[in-house]
């Protein structure tokens, strides 16, 4: 792994007003800029400010509680799909120092096999804000994916019924202030996500990067009012390699960011649990490669146990 920085090369942007202006050119446009790196930067979304900062302020609340408090809501025999997933919990793929993170998964309460989010106790702010902010970011990230199809040759009937009932999940992250000591673990270490879409709201604090296919490192800050929205592992099996699941990592902070805790919201696209992953006919016809087809449950157990949040 090369760890080369270079501030040429920056991750394309794109405003969602020109959505309503040309749906058709909006699709081209999003399909080519995340065809480059697999991530791309959003001007004026859709998800309403104020529900931004009510999480942002819930989520503060609810991670400065005592350990004890926070661990009752863990549901690791649901693969810690929802609720609380204490420090130390997840590993990126092939890594052996867990992630320096603690987070919350808030998700729908109608997937097959897998509880509702729980409620917490005395917080109620953080139950509702959270949910609010799920369903804005869901619909926002349907949109996307829906105008990703159209551009694909995949009706917008037939995506909008794969996204239907889709085991969705908003994280809320916390990383703590880094400790002395810390040894190899990193913040998040280096990995590609297995959703369709990730939405990812701008953290106050620095740290994102993403490696460009020329193995560079660029380093994002999306602007103010923006969102980072980037391709997992499904859609890059979607689309045969034609969108790309770029590698990512949030690197450890400097010395003088170091007592400092960083929080972010990245939302989870998934489709439902029977869609069948395979590579989309005019995807190959543009040169992308078949996988053996699976569908999004199977494979989504299969990842979460190579991250640890599912037993082997």
């Amino acid at each position: 792994m090369t760890d080369l920085m270079d501030k040429t090369l920056k991750i394309a942007e794109l405003d969602f007003s020109q959505f309503t202006a040309d749906r058709a050119k909006f699709g081209r446009d999003l399909v080519a800029g995340m065809r480059e790196t697999g991530f791309i930067v959003i001007r004026n979304h859709t998800i309403p400010q104020t529900d931004i900062e009510a999480v942002e302020s819930a989520s503060r609340d609810f991670f400065a509680q005592p350990v004890g408090a926070k661990t009752q809501y863990a549901m690791p025999d649901s693969h810690f799909q929802r609720g609380y997933s204490p420090f130390g919990t997840e590993s990126a793929k092939d890594q052996d120092a867990p992630d320096l993170k603690e987070f919350w998964h808030v998700g729908r309460d109608t997937i097959p096999g897998i509880p509702g989010t729980p409620d917490v106790a005395g917080l109620p702010h953080f139950d509702r804000s959270s949910h609010d902010l799920f369903n804005a970011m869901d619909d926002f990230a349907r949109t996307l994916m829906i105008s990703i199809g159209e551009t694909l040759d995949m009706t917008p009937e037939r995506m909008s019924a794969a996204l239907d009932n889709g085991n969705s999940i908003l994280r809320l992250l916390h990383y703590p202030p880094m400790p002395e000591g810390a040894g190899s673990a990193v913040r998040a270490a280096e990995h590609e996500d297995i959703n369709l879409l990730t939405l990812l709201l701008g953290a106050e604090e620095a740290g994102l990067q993403v490696k460009h296919r020329s193995g560079v490192w660029l380093s994002i800050d999306a602007p103010l009012g923006s969102l980072v929205v980037n391709a997992g592992d499904m859609l890059d099996r979607l689309t045969g390699g034609v969108i790309p699941s770029t590698t990512h990592r949030v690197v450890n902070p400097t010395r003088e960011r170091a007592p400092h805790s960083r929080y972010s919201m990245p939302f989870f696209l998934h489709p439902a649990n029977d869609f069948l992953l395979e590579a989309l006919p005019t995807c190959l016809e543009m040169g992308g490669k078949a996988k053996t087809p699976v569908t999004a449950r199977v494979y989504l157990d299969e990842r979460l146990r190579e991250i640890g949040l599912a037993k082997a």
